[in-house]
């Protein structure tokens, strides 16, 4: 949530307030300004397309060869022993995520404009991480929720015992909702982003990724070629929200060989300026 430029000090705090959210969301459909902006975006197509053709691959054979065996290990829908895990799958709802990114992000919102100096600078730095988190969700969402309406896959079950080819394209409801999963590319791309901001944190968002792709499989919500369908698409979409915001110098930085990296906080310039009353750019 870093903007450009200064803001006038004297002015009451909503008028700051209105500024720097203005600022904010002005920021992100600026024109790219990084010099290596190419570099970056050969590499990330080099990324995407090998990623996608061999997951694609990978999709199409569990299809074929694991879906329908998957479904018969399964205990029955409903089984009220897995009542936990009813719960854990709601951590990755994608409204649910979506909700508390945004509730994060007017917490820094309205607290940014009350401080000033280091503090506003360092604020608004995590606002910018939490930006590309909620855009890096919401992007890998809306593109999983058209394939989801346009491909109308049938769930686990529905169409019959065993029949994994099940579909009614243009359906739009949730019977006909199975492939790619929502709950896998919300997941997905969150753990994605989270790892791209702060990469000491890996670890721990792997596993929360994998825990929430597993009960998909278990609460027979969906074959397990929708969960990695919908890992995909997490990841791609993660990737693209990335480089859109390293194009534009926000939250990242771009190496000489087009490597995207986090920054690791606000350089000494930078907090310079903002301790003279501006935002940090």
């Amino acid at each position: 949530m870093s903007a450009p430029a200064g803001i006038d000090e004297s002015r009451h705090y909503l008028s700051r307030l209105v500024t720097l959210a203005w600022l904010s969301l002005a920021q992100l459909v600026r024109a790219p300004s990084h010099s290596r902006r190419a570099e970056a975006a050969r590499r990330a197509a080099r990324h995407i397309l090998w990623l996608s053709a061999g997951i694609g691959l990978a999709i199409v054979i569990l299809m074929y060869a694991l879906d329908a065996w998957e479904i018969a290990q399964m205990p029955k829908r409903g089984t009220p022993s897995l009542w936990w895990m009813r719960i854990l799958t709601d951590f990755g709802k994608d409204e649910y995520v979506l909700a508390a990114l945004a509730v994060l992000l007017l917490l820094v919102a309205v607290a940014a404009p009350a401080l000033r100096g280091v503090q506003r600078a360092l604020l608004l730095g995590l606002g910018t991480r939490l930006q590309f988190l909620f855009c890096a969700v919401a992007v890998s969402v809306l593109v999983t929720e058209v394939i989801k309406w346009t491909v109308g896959r049938g769930r686990p079950g529905v169409g019959g015992e065993g029949d994994v080819f099940h579909f009614s394209h243009f359906a739009g409801t949730p019977a006909y909702s199975s492939f790619p999963s929502g709950h896998a590319t919300t997941a997905v791309a969150l753990a994605f982003a989270v790892a791209a901001v702060w990469p000491k944190a890996r670890s721990a968002v792997i596993v929360y990724a994998l825990v929430i792709l597993a009960t998909r499989l278990v609460l027979l919500a969906h074959h397990p070629s929708d969960v990695v369908a919908g890992a995909l698409i997490g990841i791609v979409g993660a990737m693209f929200v990335r480089y859109w915001f390293a194009a534009r110098r926000l939250g990242f930085a771009i190496h000489r060989d087009g490597t995207i990296v986090p920054l690791v906080g606000p350089s000494s310039g930078r907090l310079k300026r903002v301790a003279r009353g501006g935002f940090a750019p």
